[in-house]
Protein backbone atom coordinates (compact mmCIF):
# COMPACT_ATOMS: atom_id res chain seq x y z
CA UNK A 1 0.00 0.00 0.00
CA UNK A 2 1.20 3.33 -0.77
CA UNK A 3 1.14 6.27 1.71
CA UNK A 4 -0.94 9.41 1.09
CA UNK A 5 -1.19 12.55 2.74
CA UNK A 6 -4.08 13.58 5.05
CA UNK A 7 -5.01 14.70 8.50
CA UNK A 8 -6.57 13.83 11.73
CA UNK A 9 -9.03 15.78 14.03
CA UNK A 10 -8.82 15.11 17.30
CA UNK A 11 -11.13 16.18 20.35
CA UNK A 12 -9.99 15.47 23.83
CA UNK A 13 -13.10 16.21 26.60
CA UNK A 14 -11.76 16.71 30.03
CA UNK A 15 -8.37 17.07 28.54
CA UNK A 16 -6.70 17.11 32.12
CA UNK A 17 -7.79 13.78 32.70
CA UNK A 18 -7.16 12.58 29.15
CA UNK A 19 -4.19 14.17 27.50
CA UNK A 20 -1.63 12.20 28.71
CA UNK A 21 -3.39 9.40 27.06
CA UNK A 22 -3.74 10.52 23.62
CA UNK A 23 0.07 12.25 23.78
CA UNK A 24 1.20 9.03 24.89
CA UNK A 25 -0.37 7.40 21.88
CA UNK A 26 0.51 10.09 19.35
CA UNK A 27 4.04 9.78 20.25
CA UNK A 28 4.15 6.02 19.02
CA UNK A 29 2.75 7.01 15.38
CA UNK A 30 5.29 9.85 15.12
CA UNK A 31 6.87 8.25 12.21
CA UNK A 32 3.41 9.21 9.89
CA UNK A 33 3.34 12.73 11.32
CA UNK A 34 4.27 15.35 9.31
CA UNK A 35 2.69 18.42 11.55
CA UNK A 36 0.53 18.63 14.86
CA UNK A 37 -1.10 21.62 15.88
CA UNK A 38 -3.18 21.75 19.18
CA UNK A 39 -5.43 24.05 20.95
CA UNK A 40 -6.37 24.12 24.27
CA UNK A 41 -10.02 25.25 24.74
CA UNK A 42 -10.28 26.34 28.91
CA UNK A 43 -13.78 27.33 28.67
CA UNK A 44 -15.09 24.15 27.90
CA UNK A 45 -12.04 22.02 29.49
CA UNK A 46 -10.84 20.25 26.08
CA UNK A 47 -8.95 20.75 23.94
CA UNK A 48 -8.43 20.21 19.66
CA UNK A 49 -5.76 18.72 17.89
CA UNK A 50 -5.14 18.19 14.16
CA UNK A 51 -2.12 16.07 12.89
CA UNK A 52 -0.81 16.23 9.29
CA UNK A 53 -0.35 12.66 8.29
CA UNK A 54 1.88 10.62 5.75
CA UNK A 55 0.55 7.19 5.88
CA UNK A 56 -1.26 4.00 4.58
CA UNK A 57 -4.96 3.32 4.77
CA UNK A 58 -3.67 1.00 7.52
CA UNK A 59 -1.86 2.83 9.13
CA UNK A 60 -4.46 5.64 9.49
CA UNK A 61 -6.91 3.40 10.48
CA UNK A 62 -4.80 1.81 13.09
CA UNK A 63 -4.25 5.28 14.94
CA UNK A 64 -7.48 6.72 14.32
CA UNK A 65 -9.02 3.70 16.24
CA UNK A 66 -6.69 3.46 18.86
CA UNK A 67 -8.02 7.11 19.51
CA UNK A 68 -11.30 6.40 19.20
CA UNK A 69 -11.12 3.82 22.20
CA UNK A 70 -9.74 6.25 24.64
CA UNK A 71 -12.20 8.28 27.12
CA UNK A 72 -13.09 11.81 26.11
CA UNK A 73 -11.71 11.30 22.67
CA UNK A 74 -13.16 11.70 19.77
CA UNK A 75 -11.86 11.67 16.04
CA UNK A 76 -12.19 11.94 12.46
CA UNK A 77 -9.65 11.58 9.07
CA UNK A 78 -9.17 11.58 5.54
CA UNK A 79 -6.57 10.86 3.07
CA UNK A 80 -6.16 12.47 -0.43
CA UNK A 81 -6.55 10.79 -3.18
CA UNK A 82 -3.72 11.04 -5.04
CA UNK A 83 -0.75 8.60 -4.00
Amino acid sequence: MEKRLGFVGIIIEEREANAAAVNELLGRFGSIVVARMGVPYEKRSCSAITLIVDATTDELGVLTGKLGCLPGVSVKSMLSKAK
